[in-house]
């Protein structure tokens, strides 16, 4: 599967639980909403991912990559310690350059 560069180093990220890497995939001004709640900016996506990382242990395995301009959905499988694992989520992305801008996560 062909994903953009920013999305495999998130991917990679996720995977190692690497949440310095994992923000640095945003720009400084990007929003991620997931489950009911959004995180404004590097440091509270940072925040939010290595707290979730320590809790659930979350690994992604990309399954299917669609793009439209400035936006992609990343279907993904995602395993972990949390009810219900493994779980097919989808990431909606919208990109500002070659950052990514929005993530919204849904199932």
């Amino acid at each position: 599967m062909d994903l953009p560069i920013v999305i495999k180093d998130l991917v990679n990220a996720q995977n190692q639980c690497d949440s310095t890497a994992f923000a640095n995939c945003f720009s400084e001004t990007s929003t991620v909403f997931d489950e009911g709640r959004s995180y404004k900016g590097r440091n509270e996506i940072k925040t939010w991912i290595e707290k979730a990382g320590k809790e659930y242990n979350a690994v992604m395995k990309p399954l299917h990559y669609e793009e439209n301009e400035n936006q992609g959905v990343l279907q993904a499988e995602v395993s972990g310690t949390f009810p219900g694992s493994p779980l097919v989520l989808y990431y909606n992305f919208e990109f500002d350059e070659k950052l990514i801008n929005s993530l919204k996560i849904n199932s």
